[in-house]
């Protein structure tokens, strides 16, 4: 199967010819056999660049079509999953075909899109979205309006990974596979991309990464002067300001974790 769909996607075989084997792909990942991302048994994670090939493929092939939904009538390629078992999904809540969402997670109004995978316990808040392969783990609450980025193209490229326990406040914003570590809190507001400046400032000098979130860690949305032709002026950047205390536990709101750090936000 993956053999036919990467000779495909290089154009070696009409796309005709790895039908079914795209569609044994998307299958596989809207049971939760096959994702995106995974963990690689060493403390990082590998990523399955077949599964973007496939999903592209799958897009190719699929024809538009007028989909009845309950009351909501669309019009897509893809057709929208009816019921998840053991789900609670809140209308008007979506999931498209090709995700999958493991029994126990909560959906309030919210979209979940293909090839991405939701694990139990987590509760997508209202307005929030879970873009195109990103993986979200257990036990994560992702709060009103929250953003997390897909990525589709190139094939290869890592999506999204937010670990087991972690918290992202309202209306914060998380793309490009940023990787945020297990049982981190992100404050409302904050926005990383593959780019962002994450700053460490909870020790006397400032440690600054891109890209990911350690484990535990608790990070604030922030500014930092740059110079441009024009001026100098103040640009975004996430400060990491603590972590979690052993009093906090995977529960906890956004609001006790900033509180033990004594951050006003």
């Amino acid at each position: 199967m993956i053999d036919t769909i990467e000779a495909a996607f290089r154009g070696e075989i009409e796309a005709a010819e790895a039908a079914a084997a795209v569609r044994e792909a998307i299958a596989l990942l809207d049971r939760g056999e096959a994702s995106l991302a995974q963990p690689d048994g060493s403390g990082g994670w590998s990523v399955n660049g077949w599964v973007q090939q496939a999903i592209l493929l799958f897009f190719r092939q699929q024809q538009m079509e007028v989909i009845e939904h309950g009351p909501f009538t669309y019009h897509d390629k893809v057709p929208l999953k009816t019921a998840v078992d053991g789900v609670r999904i809140v209308p008007p809540a979506t999931v498209r075909y090709g995700a999958y969402v493991e029994p126990g997670a909560v959906l309030m109004p919210s979209y979940v899109n293909i090839g991405s995978r939701v694990g139990s316990g987590t509760m997508v808040d209202t307005w929030a979205t879970v873009g195109s392969g990103a993986w979200i783990g257990r036990d994560v609450h992702l709060s009103g309006g929250v953003g997390i980025g897909g990525v589709l193209e190139p094939p290869g490229a890592r999506p999204v990974i937010i670990e087991d326990g972690a918290f992202i406040g309202s209306r914060a914003i998380v793309v490009e596979g940023v990787h945020v570590g297990a049982e981190a809190v992100l404050g409302a507001g904050v926005v990383l991309t593959a780019s962002t400046r994450i700053i460490d400032v909870s020790g006397p000098e400032p440690v600054e990464t891109t890209g990911h979130v350690p484990p535990r860690k608790v990070v604030i949305p922030g500014t930092r002067p740059r110079s441009f032709p024009a001026g100098e002026f103040d640009v975004p950047c996430a400060l990491i300001i603590g972590e979690r205390t052993e009093s906090t536990d995977r529960k906890t709101s956004l609001n006790d974790a900033l509180r033990d750090l004594n951050v006003d936000v």
